[in-house]
């Protein structure tokens, strides 16, 4: 009798609320989970007064809880398009949704949040925690779970060890602790992603689906770009910038991708989105306005050269020399010329020759400032030469500097690379270079010995992504900007796993001819 009634129970589950849904028995936990959404929804509703914003953040980050408990990699990868998609600065004059959800503000500093002092974690750190959480419970429960290496291990741990211990050295010498772990942060989530990634993605077609994501996301920023340019009738509209000083440098690795998939022939569908979105991007890259980015440009396709084998480097160059060409005859052509189309040339033109007072005041002002920065700076290193400051520490001002847009001016100044040098010393420089150096080397020596061109390519953004970002950090502020430094340790996370993928590849066909052998 329990058994029919069981079954009449178990059928009636099904017909009246599994299959109207599409669902089975099999996967009927998502009935469960929509009723739980539902629940939250309208409890939420009554208990914070129609708050619609926080209402939804809530139920976003129960499923973002949920998500990385059932699919890590899933989560993951809303993850790094949350970080592309949403900003952690505002631009001026452009007001947007992608910045008013608050993705990277403490909760306390939230406007749709009700204030509690304790809310000192953003949106973007509590997905991080359910990820981190998420990882360790599988691989606490998981018998076959295994943790995977690093790339250069020994060299990331060198900078690790010497990044925690200048923010010591901070800390005993009387530095602010909040601002010095304002310094820290972003460089830290730069190393937790170069740990986490290895042991989240593991296959070629998730590396695949991370790059959509990389893909979609930096694109929608570059649509953004064009257009706020077209509404302001196809010029800059005397604004400063029209996208976020991380978006150009995120665009450069797109236009390596292409350039990859170009000459090694492969990626066709994201190769065909990429020339679709291709106007986009450029257009995206110009209005950003950002002199550091046009440099991180030039030497990528520089080093690129000089990466490439000599068949790949003769194709690519054949691409190169007429663009090299137009792009002389537009230079000389504008060379004097401050209109919009002139802009590109003008910043550029600005990094070699000392601009002009009157008619570009404000590129003869920036570098002026950026002068005056870097000797303070060079005065701190001989003040601090061999630990640094520590961080949370001003840096010395023996020629005062004028007040910018910036609470943490006189902590963090746009030259980033002298930042790490006055902040963590020689030795910690040492560190901090020997790290991106080995794993320069080591991305090179993978990308040699590499057969799929598919993955050959992805490596090669790696290692561009490195030197690319280096270059932005030497003129602007990027190695405090949390979505530069996730960004990059994701890219420089995926090494490890390319490798151990061409490993398996290689040995399976080792197996494959050995048994055709016999």
């Amino acid at each position: 009798m329990k058994t029919i009634s069981h079954s009449l129970y178990g059928s009636i589950y099904q017909r009246v609320f599994l299959s109207p849904l599409g669902l089975d028995k099999e996967n009927s936990s998502v009935l469960w989970i929509l009723l739980l959404f539902a629940a939250m929804l309208s409890g939420g509703m009554y208990y914070f007064d129609g708050n619609v914003a926080l209402v939804t953040g809530i139920l976003y980050l129960t499923f973002v809880l949920l998500l990385s408990l059932f699919r890590i990699d899933y989560s993951f990868y809303l993850f790094i398009f949350t970080v592309l998609l949403f900003e952690q600065y505002a631009i001026p004059g452009f007001p947007s949704i992608t910045r008013d959800v608050a993705f990277f503000s403490n909760l306390k500093e939230i406007s749709y949040v009700p204030f509690f002092e304790a809310g000192m974690i953003s949106p973007f750190e509590i997905h991080i925690i359910f990820i981190t959480l998420a990882l360790f419970l599988h691989i606490s429960i998981r018998k076959d779970f295994e943790l995977k290496p690093i790339s250069v291990w020994g060299a990331f741990l060198l900078f690790f060890v010497c990044l925690f211990l200048a923010f010591m050295n901070g800390m005993r010498t009387g530095g602010d602790f909040m601002v010095a772990l304002w310094e820290v942060r972003a460089l830290f989530y730069l190393c937790l992603m170069y740990l986490i990634v290895p042991q989240i993605l593991d296959t070629k077609k998730q590396i695949t689906l991370l790059f959509w994501v990389i893909i979609i996301g930096i694109t929608i920023k570059a649509l953004q770009g064009v257009v706020r340019f077209v509404d302001l009738g196809f010029t800059t509209g005397g604004f400063a910038v029209l996208t976020n000083h991380e978006d150009p440098v995120f665009m450069v690795t797109l236009f390596v991708l292409l350039i990859g998939f170009l000459l090694y022939n492969t990626g066709q569908k994201q190769k065909l989105l990429l020339l679709i979105s291709l106007l986009f991007l450029f257009v995206g890259f110009y209005v950003a306005q950002r002199r550091a980015s046009y440099a991180s440009f030039m030497v990528s396709l520089t080093t690129l050269l000089f990466i490439l084998p000599a068949l790949k480097r003769n194709q690519l160059l054949k691409y190169l020399l007429p663009v090299l060409a137009i792009l002389l005859i537009y230079g000389f052509a504008f060379w004097n010329n401050n209109s919009t189309a002139g802009r590109p040339v003008q910043m550029i033109k600005s990094g070699f020759v000392v601009p002009d007072k009157e008619t570009n005041f404000e590129d003869y002002s920036s570098n002026l400032y950026r002068d005056y920065e870097s000797y303070n700076l060079a005065q701190t290193v001989v003040n601090h030469t061999v630990l640094g400051t520590g961080f949370g520490k001003k840096y010395d001002q023996p020629i005062p500097l004028v007040n910018i847009r910036f609470t943490l001016r006189d902590y963090i100044p746009h030259n980033q690379i002298y930042w790490v040098l006055v902040k963590m010393g020689t030795v910690g420089f040492f560190a901090f270079w020997f790290f991106l150096n080995c794993f320069a080397a080591k991305g090179t020596q993978v990308f040699t010995r590499l057969n799929d061109p598919y993955l050959k390519v992805i490596t090669l953004v790696i290692i561009i992504a490195v030197i690319n970002q280096m270059v932005v950090s030497f003129y602007d502020l990027q190695l405090t900007y949390y979505r530069s430094m996730i960004y990059l340790g994701c890219l420089m996370g995926l090494l490890p796993i390319i490798e151990r993928i061409d490993k398996e590849q290689k040995s399976q066909e080792v197996s494959g001819k050995g048994r055709s052998y016999e």
